[in-house]
């Protein structure tokens, strides 16, 4: 932990009691669904991007609290491989927002010693986000803090299908060179996942009261305990964030045995 649990929670809610949280105990990985900015600018008048730039304050205020709180991996789920279908206003004006947060964050991220890194089809995007995160990658990767990962243009099922096929690259290279290929396995799958070097989440975090899981990390989640809430992206805060390790940390991890 990087800091006093008072100077992390000052001012917690009423029923929300920061000194119930075991700070030797809190998750190695957090990811998150973010959901709920399009319902809750409709619930004020506004059109989706309203909400999208109002997200960006809880996405802010949770990484640095996670990285307070010594989460070392951190994955927020920005952009799906299905949400291009989404109105084009709405998609561009996404890209646009993404690299302005990327760029006028890094420095910040930098200096807390985060290392941001991106997950999923990078390629397919605008040239002007592409290098916003490409700049924050090469500014934060020998960064020793927190790992902000961003899954953006990701799909599960298409990084499953990724990592197929790359083993099947090297599979072919092997017979080529005359080598038996490497015998497919769950270990040897997992290196050609995007998330090779990246620990499996152990709590899951999806925001508006939606129950599923949207293509997100489908092989990574197996055994991740999942914490839903009715809070829409946008008002979700340190102290709901809090609530969510502190169920998490009420809960019997068993991965499949009996204790």
């Amino acid at each position: 932990m990087n800091k006093p649990l008072e100077c992390i929670f000052p001012n917690p809610p009423t029923g929300v009691d920061p000194t119930l949280l075991d700070v030797d105990a809190v998750p190695r990985h957090v990811a998150v669904i973010m959901d709920g900015n399009g319902r809750w600018a409709k619930e004020r008048g506004k059109n989706r991007l309203f909400g999208h730039k109002a997200g960006i304050d809880a996405v802010r205020e949770t990484i640095r609290c996670a990285s307070d709180l010594g989460v070392r991996y951190l994955t927020i789920y920005s952009f799906s491989s299905e949400n291009w279908k989404r109105p084009q206003d709405e998609v561009i004006g996404l890209m646009n927002l993404f690299a302005t947060t990327m760029l006028a964050e890094v420095d910040g991220l930098h200096e807390e010693h985060v290392r941001v890194m991106t997950i999923g089809r990078v390629d397919a995007l605008p040239k002007k986000t592409r290098d916003a995160f490409a700049k924050a990658w090469e500014k934060t990767k020998d960064n020793d803090g927190m790992t902000l990962v961003v899954a953006v243009n990701y799909g599960g099922r298409q990084e499953l299908l990724d990592a197929l096929s790359s083993y099947m690259d090297d599979a072919h290279a092997a017979l080529r060179e005359g080598r038996a290929p490497e015998e497919l396995s769950e270990e040897v799958l997992v290196r050609h996942l995007y998330t090779a070097d990246i620990p499996d989440p152990d709590l899951l975090i999806r925001t508006s009261g939606e129950m599923r899981v949207s293509n997100f990390l489908l092989w990574q989640i197996a055994y991740s305990e999942f914490v839903c809430t009715e809070v829409l992206w946008p008002d979700f805060n340190r102290y709901e964030l809090l609530r969510a390790l502190l169920e998490f940390q009420g809960r019997d991890r068993r991965f499949g045995a009996v204790k």
